[in-house]
């Protein structure tokens, strides 16, 4: 009788973790998806933060993790972390960017978990994003 082994620990048991990145530059969103769909991670990309901040509320279940700009067209990634942090106050949030630096919310209320300077390399999104949701 052949019993089941685990051989293949890499492969994800569980259901994949949502996770929603929101820029409004097309090619970093299709990047962040590149890198992390085919590590297990269900990737939803918004151009639009209030597009994205609309999905979030009403998401069920919500995201495991939301990866955001700094600087977008009609919303900055701090409006759009203050809004995901009322709306659910222990969402992880993970902000990129390459026009501010931390010092941006040094004295705001809000913070994002992890910040991430652009350009960053794929391991360094990978890592932030395995160690924000603790895999």
């Amino acid at each position: 009788m052949n019993e089941p082994t685990d051989n293949n620990s890499a492969v994800r048991k569980d259901p994949p973790s949502l996770v929603y990145v929101v820029d409004d530059e097309p090619m970093l969103l299709e990047l962040a998806t590149v890198i992390l769909e085919p590590l297990g991670y269900q990737v939803k990309s918004f151009r639009d933060p209030q597009t994205a901040l609309d999905s979030f509320r009403s998401a069920r279940p919500p995201p495991a993790l939301v990866i955001t700009d700094y600087s977008m067209h009609n919303m900055t990634g701090m409006d759009l972390l203050e809004g995901c942090r009322r709306a659910r106050p222990g969402q992880k949030i993970l902000m990129v960017s390459g026009t501010v630096d931390e010092r941006i919310y040094r004295d705001s209320a809000w913070k994002p978990d992890q910040f991430l300077a652009k350009p960053y390399q794929a391991r360094q999104l990978v890592e932030a994003v395995k160690e924000l949701l603790g895999d």
